[in-house]
């Protein structure tokens, strides 16, 4: 439920006489539903009339082979809505359905394996599939329409018949170069879940690219995984490995959550944490992080270790690398085709990075039952998978990699909007594109890696980094195009439901301030609980009171004295609240209406989803804007009063230049908000006017240091056009504005 204070206040309306009767007008049929948004988006809707309203306790009911999956809705739908539900065993409001023999002309063999249909109407919901991913899949469409709700309570009736495009929709995480906590790959899995993606691909070995001063015994190295076998005691990383308890629990999150585990552990390059275990198997000596093929040993320890470890791993597939080896080529060929081969005879279907072409020109000679990452197009392309006839996944390093930090391969994160507008995953760099649909295509995956070891960052950095672009990806491989919106738009719809339910470590980061929001990302505390996640703009975080506590409260600082004109809380738990302010956070006085404060407190609830305290609406966003000049046309004037703080308008070199709003009829301002750029007046006035022509000044800014917000104020006037009036420039270049808002 939402609250806005204050409350409104509505006139009474006063009753007329009844009309003499007349003809009844035609009823006009309720319009149908469109269709609900998903990340990704459904591949098919058939819209019905009305919704299904979720009760106060909700039950889910399913087919014995998804009790667990039935248990596990229940806690989701509780944590997105706030409602206690329950798994009922038999004649729930929401059904889960097995059915192996549902199939689906259009959707195929990809129905047949992950499909699933939604039906929904007044009396309630229905997932079925042909197989427990497929119901799985259902299950977090619902949530995500739940949780977009105003109250959390409703599904629009309709029918859904829902597949992804390709089978792989994958991430990749190095964590050979830099340890990721259990915690961290369990809560990516649940991520990766939420929008439906499928692989997560854990990179288990990798070294430091370069060995300092030429000595490799000095660079950084790791294996992560640890045995109690003795033949491997000193082999798993001291800086942090996962035991066979540790893996076991990805391997069960992961199927909780319809995601396979694809572990790789690297050969013949990239191998230093095995040289420094066994040095006598390395190139010069054991000075390398290759190894040396000519000794029959090396393969044979490889070898040893799958034979070790493939027991742990759940996956048909398993990836043993080979990617960049520099040293004997024809051996290396015979590496690629013993290791594979090896693989088999353990049960498992091999996969590797694309070499071939770099290393001996053609894939002539190679095992052809490998399934290929084309990760570069010199290395392997795809152009050389499709004529090979390899199965090949798209993991192009010039899209698709994220190297934190560095300055090469995406370090700030993913091209979000060129991958939205133009990239799907038969898309690959410089002309190499296959046809949409090809055979051999298996879908794709992007990845990080964590090239700069001696860099310091956290997983939670990485996270940042990665969580823009993941439910965009997550879209791009299910559903293509099929979202129907402007990347704008898109990002809008993704950040209503990132990051997804039941994590334990990772926050969501894409949370952004609402229009005139004071209390985003501001600091908040409360009586008990976590109270961030009340002001982090992530609809799917709360703040939950500790069950003792019996006088809840939760307070935001705004930092410094701020016009308060509204405050509004998304309850989730509680029903009488008391609001109040401070200037001093000492002193508190009850909140009815407009006001000036530090400090905005709500005492009596033990749970909301979110608090936030708004300032007066910027009567200029989207208001008609003008200006003496401008740069040139993409730093027009529209842009200052645009709602969008990334944007700006830019001046010609001038001192006298200005920027004008018209809004639409006379209002009573008092105040003006210019960020400026470095590029900023240093000295300008406020001006106000009837009719656009006549000109009054009402503030005077003088000697402006530095870039950033000015708020002058003034005493209330009505005005109809509202302009900044240059005087002196800062600089040599023109005026610069992110935002001109007015109150």
């Amino acid at each position: 439920m939402r609250l806005v204070l204050p409350l409104a206040l509505f006139a009474s309306v006063a009753l007329l006489p009844t009309p003499a009767a007349a003809e009844a007008p035609p009823v006009d049929l309720p319009p149908v539903n469109s269709q609900p948004v998903v990340v990704p988006a459904l591949q098919t809707w058939s819209g019905g009339t009305g919704a299904f309203e979720l009760p106060v306790r909700p039950r889910v009911s399913a087919d014995r082979e998804l009790s667990a999956l039935a248990d596990q809705l229940a806690g989701e739908l509780t944590e997105i809505t706030g409602r206690p539900a329950n798994a009922a065993g038999r004649h729930g409001d929401i059904e889960l359905d097995l059915d192996p023999a549902l199939s689906d002309a259009a959707g195929g063999k990809r129905f047949a394996e992950e499909g699933y249909r939604l039906e929904v109407n007044r009396r309630g919901v229905k997932i079925s599939a042909p197989t427990a991913k497929g119901v799985f899949y259902g299950t977090r469409s619902i949530l995500q329409i739940l949780a977009r709700d105003t109250d959390r309570s409703s599904i629009p009736a309709g029918t859904s018949v829902d597949w992804p495009n390709y089978p792989v929709r994958g991430f990749m995480l190095d964590v050979g170069r830099r340890y990721f906590t259990p915690e961290f790959i369990r809560d990516y899995l649940r991520m990766m879940g939420w929008y439906k993606l499928n692989e997560l691909q854990i990179h288990l070995n990798d070294n430091e690219i370069k060995a300092p001063g030429g000595d490799w015994s000095k660079a950084q190295s790791a294996f992560r995984l640890a045995t109690d076998n003795l033949a491997f005691a000193g082999l798993a990383a001291k800086d942090g490995s996962y035991d066979r308890a540790a893996w076991d629990s990805f391997e069960d999150t992961a199927a909780a959550n319809a995601v396979t585990l694809i572990p790789e552990i690297d050969a013949p390059g990239h191998a230093r944490s095995f040289i420094a275990f066994k040095p006598e198997l390395g190139l010069n000596g054991g000075n390398s992080d290759h190894l040396d093929l000519s000794k029959p040993e090396s393969t044979a320890f490889m070898k040893s270790v799958f034979d070790e470890f493939t027991p742990w791993f759940r996956s048909k597939d398993v990836h043993y690398g080979t990617d960049e080896y520099t040293a004997d080529r024809q051996l290396y060929k015979k590496f690629f085709n013993d290791m594979a081969a090896h693989l088999r005879s353990l049960g498992k279907h091999p996969r590797a990075w694309g070499s071939a072409t770099a290393m001996t020109g053609t894939a002539d000679g190679y095992d052809r039952d490998v399934t290929i990452n084309s990760w570069n197009n010199g290395w392997y392309g795809p152009d050389a998978a499709v004529k090979d006839g390899y199965q090949f996944i798209n993991t192009n390093d010039a899209l698709l990699y994220i190297v934190p930090f560095a300055d090469y391969y995406h370090g700030n994160g993913l091209s979000g909007q060129w991958l939205y507008e133009n990239w799907e995953p038969h898309v690959f760099p410089g002309g190499k594109s296959v046809t949409p649909g090809e055979p051999l295509l298996r879908g794709a995956m992007s990845a990080v890696w964590n090239d700069l070891v001696r860099t310091s960052y956290t997983e939670h950095d990485v996270h940042r980094l990665v969580e823009p672009t993941f439910g965009l990806l997550g879209q791009k491989m299910w559903s293509g195009a099929k979202s129907g919106v402007p990347y704008s738009a898109f990002m809008k719809q993704l950040r209503e439901v990132a990051p997804g339910p039941s994590l334990t470590t990772i926050r969501g980061t894409m949370g952004a301030p609402d229009p005139d929001e004071h209390s985003f990302g501001k600091p908040v505390t409360a009586s008990s609980g976590t109270p961030a996640k009340a002001v982090d703009g992530v609809r799917l975080s709360r703040w939950q009171a500790d069950r003792h506590d019996r006088r809840p409260w939760i307070q935001v600082d705004l930092g410094k004295p701020l016009p308060v004109h509204r405050v509004e809380f998304d309850i989730a738990e509680g029903r009488h609240q008391r609001v109040r302010v401070s200037d001093d956070g000492g002193t508190w006085r009850a909140f009815d209406g407009p006001t000036t404060a530090r400090y905005v407190r709500v005492e009596g609830l033990s749970s909301l989803w979110s608090l936030k305290v708004f300032d007066a609406p910027d009567l200029a966003r989207g208001k008609p804007t003008t200006a003496s000049s401008s740069e040139v046309d993409y730093l027009g004037p529209a842009n200052a009063t645009d709602g969008d703080p990334k944007t700006r308008w830019a001046s010609a070199y001038r001192d006298a230049e200005w920027l004008q709003v018209d809004l639409g009829a006379a209002q009573q301002i008092s105040r003006v908000l210019l960020d400026w750029e470095e590029a900023r007046g240093k000295d300008y006035d406020v001006q106000v006017s009837d009719d656009g022509a006549a000109w009054q000044t009402v503030a005077a800014v003088r000697d402006k240091a530095g870039a950033g917000v000015d708020e002058p104020s003034f005493a209330p006037v009505a005005a109809r056009y509202v302009r900044m009036q240059g005087i002196k420039r800062a600089t040599t270049y023109g005026y610069s504005v992110f935002r001109f808002e007015i109150r």
